[in-house]
């Protein structure tokens, strides 16, 4: 689909109203330079571009294709170069970077602009254009080149921001001491490795622009290379931070089973011993239960029952006492360092 096809001649666009491919390519012939806007166009649409404004073939198959890393090819000798950039704009809901691609073709007298997925638009970069009428004039069709590269690098800004405060959310509950959504976190990093290879690569390609165009045009590529800089420090960064708090999310979620392997552990013991002290009461109960003839005839008063039911069942929790005592005591013994 067009979005904009404007033709600029002497620092200013030459007509209001969108002109057809046709008229804009038989315009590029006659002075200054077309810029044509397309979104998401289908191959037929392509083709006919191609054929209006004579692009390489594979250069048309490159801009039909979902890069995720930026780079700068010629063809036609030299005359025509595809700049693919990445744009990127950041979903605070799902904690996503959606990315987008602006593939750009750019001749002396025509730069068309190819545009895929809904974080890519450029009408503020036409704005920017237009403001500047002297650039215009002195650097041609480059000058949109610049505008579109300097929207695509300040948009980035924003996304650094917001993925900044998500990470400042999750350090804040993994150095409290609280476990955080290990998915969230590693689902964070990566969205900030694929933000760094959108970002990274076109460090080169903004080099190699900042070397062809002319030189009235140069200031304005350097301080796009300047903010670029700065957003890809910020997100290696933010990468390497991530991969910082998944350690530290690991580790609290380590000492966290521990302690619950500790209670665990203490309640198992606790059970151990009411089981063992149970179990010969369980069993001098369960001995005097029958009915046996020599226990019928002889317990037949208070004496007898003192001595043979209360009895049976203290003399074996004083020998279960001492027993357990004698036990800790061992391995008191057996756990000391010498000479600590």
């Amino acid at each position: 689909m067009i979005v904009d096809c404007a033709h600029y001649q002497d620092g200013r666009r030459s007509t209001q109203d969108p002109a057809s491919i046709e008229d804009a390519a038989a315009r590029s012939r006659d002075g200054g330079f077309v810029w044509l806007g397309l979104f998401e166009p289908g191959i037929a649409e392509l083709k006919e571009v191609r054929e209006a404004f004579g692009l390489h073939e594979l250069a048309v198959e490159d801009a039909l294709v979902a890069h995720r890393r930026p780079k700068m090819d010629s063809y036609a000798d030299g005359n025509v170069r595809l700049i693919i950039l990445r744009t990127a704009r950041y979903d605070d809901d799902l904690e996503e970077v959606d990315f987008g691609t602006i593939s750009v073709f750019l001749a002396p007298t025509f730069i068309i602009s190819v545009r895929r997925g809904a974080a890519s638009e450029l009408r503020e970069a036409r704005l920017r254009l237009e403001n500047r009428s002297e650039l215009m004039m002195d650097a041609g069709s480059a000058s949109a080149l610049w505008a579109i590269l300097d929207v695509v690098v300040d948009s980035y800004a924003p996304v650094v921001t917001e993925v900044e405060r998500d990470i400042d959310q999750i350090e804040a509950t993994v150095f409290s001491g609280a476990v955080a959504p290990t998915e969230r976190i590693y689902s964070l990093r990566r969205e900030a490795t694929d933000f760094y290879r959108a970002v990274h690569p076109l460090l080169a390609v903004v080099s190699s622009v900042e070397r062809m165009v002319p030189g009235e045009l140069k200031p304005y590529l350097h301080d796009v290379n300047d903010n670029l800089l700065i957003v890809n420090e910020e997100v290696a960064a933010q990468r390497d931070t991530l991969g910082s708090v998944l350690e530290a999310n690991m580790a609290v979620i380590t000492v966290e089973q521990t302690r619950v392997n500790i209670r665990q552990n203490a309640t198992i013991e606790q059970l151990t011993i009411l089981a063992t002290v149970f179990l010969p009461l369980t069993f001098i109960t369960g001995f005097f239960g029958q009915n046996f003839r020599w226990l019928v005839d002889h317990v037949e008063g208070l004496p007898e029952f003192l001595a043979f039911g209360i009895g049976g069942l203290i003399i074996p929790l004083i020998l279960l006492f001492l027993w357990l005592r004698s036990h800790r005591r061992r391995i008191a013994e057996t756990s000391t360092v010498p000479g600590s």
